[in-house]
């Protein structure tokens, strides 16, 4: 069944919305898929922030126009099922990826990340990208390691001179 204009309207204004708001996009053929496949797929998206919608070409480059991912226009062809990562970088391509490992009939196309177009073969390397919660702990370990390092040099002098001691203690009872 066609859409009517209204509907055309109301499926490029949400995209648009979404488009604007996203971290990444990463665009797949999902060809030879059942309901079943894509219905999972779907869910494990949703439980991880992601956006996933299929949209008919031409409404998708009216959706991206005027968002940093204007750049897929040119590459969107074909039957594609598009998920926008809403929460961090990486996590559309952390789902599509997973799932495609166990499905070889989705077929990653595109993949856009802060206005630029990258490879489908790009997807592990941002896939790998730490989510919020990870970055946070990774910079504050960083942070934290200067000021460790220096109270256990602060400490190792008094730490030496009472191991001596203890060591001369032991030296005089063997005796």
């Amino acid at each position: 069944m066609a859409l009517s204009f209204e509907a055309k309207k109301a499926v490029v204004a949400e995209v648009s919305e979404i488009a604007a708001n996203a971290y990444s996009v990463v665009g797949a053929e999902y060809r030879g898929l059942t309901v079943a496949e894509l219905s999972e797929l779907r869910a494990k998206a949703r439980e991880s922030g992601v956006y996933m919608r299929v949209v008919p070409n031409n409404l998708a480059r009216r959706s991206v126009q005027g968002t940093e991912f204007e750049c897929l226009s040119d590459s969107l062809v074909g039957p594609l099922i598009l998920g926008f990562s809403q929460e961090d970088l990486g996590s559309a391509a952390r789902v599509m990826g997973d799932f495609a490992k166990g499905n070889d009939k989705l077929v990653i196309k595109m993949l856009a990340l802060s206005g630029e177009l990258l490879p489908p073969s790009q997807l592990a390397a941002v896939a790998a990208l730490p989510t919020r919660d990870e970055a946070l702990a990774q910079l504050m370990a960083v942070m934290k390691a200067p000021v460790e390092k220096l109270a256990r040099t602060l400490n190792e002098p008094h730490a030496k001179l009472v191991r001596t001691f203890a060591a001369l203690k032991d030296q005089k009872e063997a005796a």
